[in-house]
C-alpha cells in the first residue's frame, strides 16, 4: 500500500507547491492574497538569490528525489543499498521543517491584517506526513515492499562453496 501512496506522492508534491497555502491581506475590506510554496520562493529569487537556491534545493528537489528513489526501489527497480542514501536525502530534506515553520507563524499571526488557511496548506500538510510515513514504513519493512536486507545483498554477492567432504 505504501508503495502506492508514494507514486501518488509524485503527483500530489507539485501540486501542493502551487496550491494556495494561506491568503494574506492587510485589511478585511482588500482583497486577500494567495501566497503558495512558489509564490514564496519567486520573490524568495527576488531578494536573495543564494538564499533562494538553497530552500530550493532542500524543500523543493530533495524531497522529490526521495520520492522518486523509495518509487524506484519499491518497484526494485533501484539496488537496496541506495537505501541509506535515501535516508540521508530524507534527512535534507526541509519541506517538514518549512511546514512547521510556517505553522507557527500562522500562529503567531502578523500584527496588522488577518490570514486564512487556504487549502493547499492541508494537502501540503498531508503530503510531508505521508512522505515521513512511507519513509518509515519502507525502513522498517523491507521484505515487504520485496527490498532485500543489506545481509541478504551482502551474501548474495559472495560465492557459495560447499564444504569439502573430509574422508
Amino acid at each position: 500500500m505504501h508503495r502506492w501512496i508514494n507514486l501518488s506522492l509524485l503527483v500530489l508534491f507539485p501540486l501542493s507547491w502551487f496550491a494556495p497555502l494561506v491568503r494574506a491581506g492587510l485589511l478585511p475590506l482588500f482583497g486577500l492574497s494567495e501566497i503558495s510554496v512558489m509564490t514564496g520562493l519567486q520573490s524568495l529569487w527576488a531578494s536573495d538569490v543564494f538564499l533562494a537556491l538553497v530552500v530550493t534545493v532542500f524543500a523543493l528537489f530533495a524531497p522529490y528525489l526521495k520520492t522518486i528513489g523509495l518509487a524506484l526501489l519499491h518497484w526494485n527497480l533501484l539496488s537496496a543499498r541506495c537505501l541509506p542514501a535515501l535516508h540521508v536525502l530524507g534527512k535534507l530534506a526541509m519541506a517538514d521543517v518549512f511546514l512547521i515553520a510556517l505553522y507557527i507563524a500562522l500562529t503567531k499571526g502578523i500584527g496588522v491584517g488577518r490570514i486564512e488557511v487556504a487549502w493547499g496548506l492541508y494537502l501540503f500538510t498531508a503530503c510531508i506526513f505521508a512522505s515521513l510515513w512511507v519513509g518509515l514504513r519502507t525502513k522498517q519493512s523491507g521484505q515487504d515492499t520485496g527490498i532485500a536486507s543489506k545481509s541478504e545483498t551482502d551474501a548474495a554477492d559472495l560465492p557459495q562453496y560447499s564444504p569439502a567432504k573430509i574422508k
